[in-house]
């Protein structure tokens, strides 16, 4: 049977090959719970919001898949959730916290795309980890500006980007720590980056409240 072998936990086919890798995504699950319930007590469930709540629900829908199936399909459906959210936040975020026009708005998310295609083309530095550098300059910046700023939920950003960039480390170990620990470290991988998410989506739904405007 083939399979992809890409993390430390997995040594053979089966869709329980990866049973912490796979059971780690329900943190994605948590999250999305969280910010729902964040979202619609504040009644900001407008469209632009709905849709980054599903798409952290398609992340760890996804990871579980490629988790336990290991195939092809199950790993576009793992990393496409992720760029997808990735661009839908920096465009919100862009849009209606820092208000800037669409033709700058659009011209960071394009920046941004181009950055992560570019890692893309090293998929063997940092065990593949060179195609979240992007999002990490990003959120570094964007932590930055909204704590200079004294935006609501102040600190959420450079918290957010001090655990992306831990993230990454715990990924990027993942293979070179097998020896010494079967298990590997991406599943901390999950966890992190659904705490990531969590913190990223509170500061906007943050700003979001304090004007009372609908994010669109």
């Amino acid at each position: 049977m083939d399979y992809i072998d890409l993390y430390c936990e997995r040594i053979g086919p089966g869709l329980w090959a990866e049973p912490v890798n796979a059971l780690t995504n329900a943190a994605f699950f948590l999250a999305v719970w969280l910010l729902w319930r964040s979202a619609r007590r504040a009644e900001l469930l407008s469209a632009p919001i709905a849709l980054l709540l599903t798409l952290v629900l398609a992340i760890g829908i996804g990871s579980a898949l490629f988790h336990t199936f290991a195939t092809t399909w199950a790993r576009v459906l793992d990393e496409l959730p992720i760029l997808l959210f990735q661009l839908l936040f920096v465009w919100v975020y862009a849009r209606r916290v820092m208000g800037l026009r669409p033709l700058a708005a659009g011209t960071i998310l394009i920046a941004f795309f181009a950055a992560a295609l570019y890692g893309r083309q090293f998929p063997h530095l940092l065990n593949g980890s060179l195609v979240y550098a992007a999002a990490v300059l990003l959120v570094c910046v964007l932590g930055t500006y909204h704590y200079a700023t004294h935006k609501p939920a102040r600190a959420h950003l450079v918290l957010a980007a001090g655990v992306l960039a831990a993230a990454v480390g715990l990924r990027t170990l993942d293979a070179s720590v097998c020896d010494r620990f079967a298990l590997g470290t991406h599943f901390l991988w999950h966890v992190l980056v659904a705490t990531v998410i969590y913190l990223c989506v509170s500061a906007l739904l943050a700003v979001l409240n304090e004007r009372s405007v609908p994010a669109a």
